[in-house]
């Protein structure tokens, strides 16, 4: 094999392993919705996704994780995902945290200290505030990440599922 040939070889093999993970920019995978259960979306491994119409409509959760966020996220992590001095931008995060790592983030905290930085997030795992609005928190920041979903609250939503306010209810207690 010639010398210019093989580092074309080697680049194309590293192409072809890296790309499906260029692909889409949360780490949860391709964000399509395959499936929707009372509104909720799923993408094809069953994390919860977004969807959202040609003409901007967004399905409820996208919606109900903006207002979700804003009141519970945004005073550390800025608004719309963004960041903050006080918490890194989730819109960046996303982009290699799957699902169940975001679940575990929020549920359990996390602390990272070292001597250049000192970031703790607070545990949110008995708040109901945060945790009955978890998946609709991640579906908003996922659409969010992917840059399906531009700054600001959704302008338009799909209703509210029926059944939706009985599960609130039951989760808020």
């Amino acid at each position: 094999m010639s010398a210019w040939i093989r580092p074309l070889v080697v680049a194309g093999g590293i192409v072809a392993i890296f790309l499906p993970t260029c692909l889409w920019a949360d780490g949860s995978g391709p964000p399509a919705a395959v499936s929707s259960t009372a509104g909720q979306y799923s993408d094809k491994d069953g994390n919860p996704t977004f969807n959202i119409s040609k003409d901007g409509t967004v399905d409820w959760y996208t919606s109900i994780g903006y207002t979700r966020y804003t009141a519970n996220c945004m005073q550390c992590h800025g608004p719309d995902g963004l960041g903050s001095s006080f918490g890194p931008a989730l819109t960046d995060a996303l982009q290699t945290l799957s699902y169940s790592d975001f679940v575990d983030t929020v549920t359990n905290g996390k602390k990272n200290v070292s001597a250049s930085q000192d970031l703790v997030m607070p545990s949110f795992g008995v708040n109901p505030n945060v945790m009955c609005y978890l998946d609709a928190i991640f579906i908003y920041l996922r659409a969010r990440s992917d840059d399906a979903l531009g700054r600001g609250k959704p302008q338009k939503s799909e209703p509210r599922p029926p059944g939706y306010s009985a599960t609130e209810d039951a989760c808020m207690g």
